[in-house]
């Protein structure tokens, strides 16, 4: 019997898909996880190598250099100028935190946490582990009576939407109501694309603008696998009320839930550079630019992916029938069935492939048509 009652790994499914795709006498065009294929820029590399004797253990709480540049951060790049250190705290990738903050949190059966209907499915799979009901609900009205925990993502993982300093503001509105604990997953924010996001930063659930004055419920989940491709350093970050990031951190200091030194430091340099972030965000406009015109251009409909790392993509047939016929062009996309009932006619195409892969993707869509 396994010691967690949770569904096979989702992705196992994908395989014969992928089996096809790499039959393509042109190779295999992999857009189906969102998986950092850019080197990992040379000053955070830089960083890491200069820690590396690293003989003590590392701090929880993170070191002070590293909980500044996150403050600063904020301040920068969130419109979030209000932080203390004592608002903050690194984590172990931003998955780890989303699995585990139900548990964290004290969560147990008999309370909801609620997350998107289409959905990264680790926010149900952290309310099983901790016992609680998962529910899927977009709008703030919608979401019931003994929720603890609201998930709101901003830009989407799969379908990019993105939230309005009024939409947030209201939803934070709804869960002090409520007396649930807010968490805005926001690791895409720095890839806006179209709309108001093409000139106009991406709101934070901690902006000013949101907040009424008060942090109090609320947190903020940031990740620098996109923004500066540390996917395989494993580094996040949490950031809000100071209470509740306190009693992270002594649930954190329980459970041995700690940075490694050195990863710390790279984070600190790669929080205070925003050139590197701007080099990459162009890396996946290029890629947007070619993919997105040609996936029209082959029959299929783009929804929302107005910002984040992917598009949103239907023809209006059952996913694993689209994955078919991409798999067919040897190209590999993810189901949307991964994301919840509400998406099962649509697929995920990631924006991290080489561009010279992400060109053959566009030269065959094209061609099909």
């Amino acid at each position: 019997m396994s010691v967690l009652d949770l569904a096979d790994y989702p992705w196992d499914a994908v395989a014969p898909y992928r089996t096809r795709a790499a039959e393509h006498p042109d190779g295999l065009v992999d857009l189906s996880i969102g998986s950092p294929v850019d080197p990992t820029p040379e000053i955070i590399r830089r960083a890491l190598a200069e820690a590396t004797d690293a003989h003590g253990y590392p701090q929880t709480v993170g070191t002070p250099r590293l909980r500044e540049a996150i403050v600063a951060w904020y301040a920068r790049r969130r419109g979030v100028d209000d932080l203390t250190v004592a608002n903050v705290l690194p984590t172990i990738g931003s998955k780890e935190l989303v699995a585990l903050l139900p548990t964290l949190l004290g969560l147990r059966e008999g309370d909801i946490v609620v997350h998107p209907t289409v959905a990264y499915p680790t926010y149900a799979v952290g309310a099983i582990v901790a016992g609680a009901t998962p529910v899927a609900a977009d709008d703030p009205a919608d979401w019931p009576e003994g929720a603890k925990l609201i998930w709101i993502n901003s830009p989407g993982n799969p379908d990019g939407r993105t939230w309005t300093v009024e939409e947030l503001a209201a939803a934070v509105r709804r869960a002090r109501e409520l007396g649930a604990v807010l968490a805005g997953d926001e690791c895409y924010a720095e890839l806006g694309w179209e709309g108001p996001w093409a000139s106009e930063p991406i709101p934070s659930v901690l902006d000013p603008r949101v907040t009424g004055g008060s942090r109090s419920g609320l947190l903020s989940v940031y990740s620098l696998s996109k923004q500066s491709n540390l996917a395989g350093y494993r580094a996040a970050l949490v950031a809000g009320c100071a209470r509740i990031v306190g009693d992270l951190l002594t649930a954190r200091k329980h459970l041995g839930l700690m940075p490694p030194a050195p990863v710390q430091h790279a984070m600190a340099v790669a929080l205070g550079d925003d050139e590197h972030v701007a080099v990459q965000k162009s890396l996946y406009r290029a890629r947007r630019d070619l993919l997105k015109p040609a996936l029209e251009t082959a029959g299929f409909r783009i929804d929302g992916s107005e910002a984040g790392l992917y598009l949103w993509a239907t023809e209006g047939r059952d996913a694993w029938e689209s994955m078919d016929r991409l798999a067919g062009l040897g190209i590999l996309a993810g189901p949307g069935h991964f994301y919840g009932d509400h998406s099962t006619d649509h697929v995920r195409l990631s924006l991290t492939a080489p561009l010279e892969r992400v060109e053959q993707a566009a030269a065959r869509l094209t061609a099909l048509a």
